[in-house]
């Protein structure tokens, strides 16, 4: 295996684990939420990016590597912090979408960061997954924002 690919696979690698992370924290915030509308469009999230996962694992194999299947440390962390943040606050919907949105940030950090990599090391086999994959985050950001600013404005 080249060090390009071994480079590619661990650029990767981090993703999968960020794609892991939305889908169980979108999961989460599906489970959480009262609005009927939320429900479906937390859960569409997770679903979204289940897919992403599994398109970057199945890059992965192909490159070589043994693609992760799991979340991350700081995911899992961040999901608990939750949990236990909502038994003092209450599970309001404006409060799930404020976490949403954090996630999504560190989300969108993590593909930039990504990105970073693909151009410092010239991994032109993966950018077109990855950016595509990058506005689809980038949607989601955007879209978790301005539900929550719809649901400030209604308070």
């Amino acid at each position: 295996m080249t060090d390009l690919n071994k480079e590619a696979i661990s650029v990767l690698n981090d993703l999968i684990e960020t794609s892991k992370d939305g889908q169980e924290g979108f999961k989460s915030c599906a489970e959480d939420v009262k609005d009927q509308q939320l429900k479906t469009f937390f859960a569409q999230r997770s679903a979204d990016c289940a897919t992403a996962a599994a398109e970057l694992q199945a890059q992965v194999r192909q490159l070589g590597g043994d693609p992760e299947t799991s979340t991350s440390v700081a995911g899992d962390l961040h999901r608990r912090w939750v949990d236990v943040k909502s038994i003092f606050t209450g599970k309001d919907d404006k409060a799930i979408l404020n976490e949403a949105e954090r996630g999504e940030d560190h989300a969108l950090k993590a593909y930039e960061k990504a990105i970073e990599k693909i151009n410092e090391h010239n991994l032109l086999n993966i950018r077109d997954l990855v950016e595509r994959q990058y506005h689809g985050v980038q949607r989601n950001h955007d879209q978790v924002k301005a539900l929550r600013n719809q649901v400030r404005s209604q308070s």
